[in-house]
């Protein structure tokens, strides 16, 4: 059982797409995230209606697609400086950031994992209110939402290498539990699901031979009913689709995978397991992995095993 850190959740990730128009059109039209702000550098910051931060998607207009980094948001200024310390004391490559170098953020603590993710950690960030009905009295959902009415970011599934190691890191450093795991039957775990709070996972790492490489950013639905429907909008808007509407064995949401122009994979999905720090990880065995990955299929298909950024 992990002793606790002060790191709450995910708070953020930022995106490198190709064309940042096109990207809007996906990211704020088709999946109903909310835009709240651009910055000097042209970079656009997004939410889900449910989220109470000013932003958790930050959208950059690159050479090349893929991740450049993850957030997660502690307790405090002074849990971000413990922290800080412990990460320099396994021998974590640090930077600071300084504040507003993201708009309406605080100061961040990035560093490097094992697997080639760059991370951060910060504690202070403008909150907004959930959109459209903020905290007082609020209606059940604004009437003004669009397309497929993502109400979080929930998580990131990234491929590297090192996986023991970045497990150790993210348990003994920063407090995370091991939810969901998948070994060979030689003893490596070859893909693992880690959660700071009761979700299924808050981020998913699967052993990969090339460090840094992205596979998906996932955004969670009300229900059953919104995937279907975020599948039929995928087909209205001839989006490129991966997999799905599918369930998924490994934490049994409901699911379904697609591409935004610029080829980064997005999943939508709701329900799935619930975690408490008592709980033993659940344990697949690869030959099983297409049946834990798409459970209905029981294959995985090609694109979900090679197309990353």
């Amino acid at each position: 059982m992990t002793m606790k850190k002060g790191v709450m959740r995910p708070g953020h990730v930022q995106i490198r797409v190709l064309d940042i128009d096109e990207a809007l059109v996906h990211y704020r039209d088709l999946m109903g995230l909310i835009e709240t702000d651009r910055d000097a550098e042209g970079r656009v910051y997004l939410k889900g209606w449910t989220e109470v931060d000013k932003f958790s998607v930050v959208l950059r207009e690159a050479d090349t697609a893929g991740m450049d980094f993850m957030g997660f948001k502690c307790v405090s200024e002074a849990v971000v400086d413990q922290l800080r310390g412990e990460l320099a004391e396994f021998g974590c490559a640090i930077e600071d950031v300084p504040a507003e170098e993201l708009k309406d953020c605080g100061r961040r603590v990035r560093f490097t994992a094992p697997t080639g993710h760059n991370f951060e950690l910060y504690a202070t960030k403008k909150q907004t209110g959930r959109y459209g009905v903020g905290n007082h009295n609020p209606e059940a959902w604004p009437r003004d939402l669009t397309g497929m009415k993502a109400q979080r970011f929930d998580h990131c599934l990234l491929y590297g290498p090192e996986l023991d190691k970045t497990l150790d890191l993210f348990r003994t450093v920063l407090g995370f539990d091991l939810c969901e795991q998948v070994m060979t039957p030689d003893g490596k775990r070859v893909a693992q699901f880690l959660t700071v709070g009761m979700k299924a996972h808050d981020i998913a790492f699967i052993d990969h031979p090339e460090p840094g490489k992205f596979h998906h950013a996932s955004f969670f639905l009300e229900s059953w009913e919104d995937v279907l429907k975020a599948g039929d909008l995928i087909s209205m808007t001839d989006t490129s689709i991966d997999i799905g509407p599918t369930r998924h064995g490994i934490t049994h949401g409901s699911t379904i995978y697609f591409f935004d122009p610029s080829g980064n994979r997005n999943e939508v999905f709701c329900g799935g397991d619930y975690f408490y720090p008592d709980h033993e990880p659940i344990t697949w065995d690869a030959d099983k992995l297409g049946k834990a990955i798409f459970y209905h299929d029981r294959v995985l298909n090609e694109r979900f095993l090679t197309v990353l950024t």
